[in-house]
């Protein structure tokens, strides 16, 4: 299955007539672009979920073993860069093929040239490095509207080019969907019904240096 089948579009809810919840989206939709953005709310506290509705135990069981702490938080995490700064990532798994079997022996001009072991191991490292994409993590407060609110979300790392020459970017190519529960409304002011309900929300996973 491609990213975009795995991705969810924003739905536009119209249980209003176009009144009330106009540009309430309820869950992440079809889009080849990752991270999601941001949901566009109603800001009417109308709609948030009571303190009532907002018991950790109840809500714990009705997320059941969807609750993932590597990835959701209920409390008020720090709001922060998780991962290491580019010159510190730990490159892991072997070196990709593509950058193990280069041959550094043939010039454009098909004369040939010679390599010591040394400086090509040192070489084949530092390109690795260079064109390396790793996913940032950053704790993002989703709002009262979304339990747990706070999600661990991907981002692939941006601050220069992953080639060289220059010329290409770190892209996002696979992605894990993680369930959480979404206060919905249906209705319109005190014939409204609101309950909670499970949604999938894509966060990135890996990231890989393309055009």
């Amino acid at each position: 299955m491609g990213l975009s089948q795995t991705l969810l579009v924003y739905v536009l809810l119209c249980v209003h007539l176009g009144v009330s919840q106009h540009y309430l989206r309820l869950r992440p939709s079809p889009s080849d672009h990752l991270p999601v953005p941001d949901l566009k709310e109603d800001p009417d506290p109308e709609y948030d979920p009571r303190e009532q509705d907002l018991a950790e135990r109840t809500l714990r069981k009705k997320l059941g073993s969807n609750f993932d702490p590597n990835y959701m938080s209920i409390s008020s995490p720090m709001l922060v860069n998780l991962s290491a700064p580019d010159n510190q990532v730990k490159l892991q798994g072997p070196m990709p093929n593509e950058i193990k079997k280069l041959d550094l022996t043939e010039t454009p001009y098909g004369k040939r040239v010679k390599v010591g072991k040394k400086a090509r191991r040192k070489f084949l490292q530092w390109l690795w490095t260079y064109t390396h994409c790793p996913v940032v993590y950053t704790w993002k407060d989703l709002g009262v509207r979304f339990w747990p609110r706070y999600i661990k979300e991907g981002n692939c790392f941006s601050e220069r080019s992953c080639s060289f020459p220059e010329g290409m970017s770190c892209k996002p190519v696979k992605s894990i969907n993680k369930i959480f529960l979404r206060w919905y409304c249906q209705g319109f002011l005190r014939q409204k019904y609101c309950t909670w309900i499970q949604v999938q929300y894509p966060i990135i996973s890996e990231c890989k240096c393309s055009c």
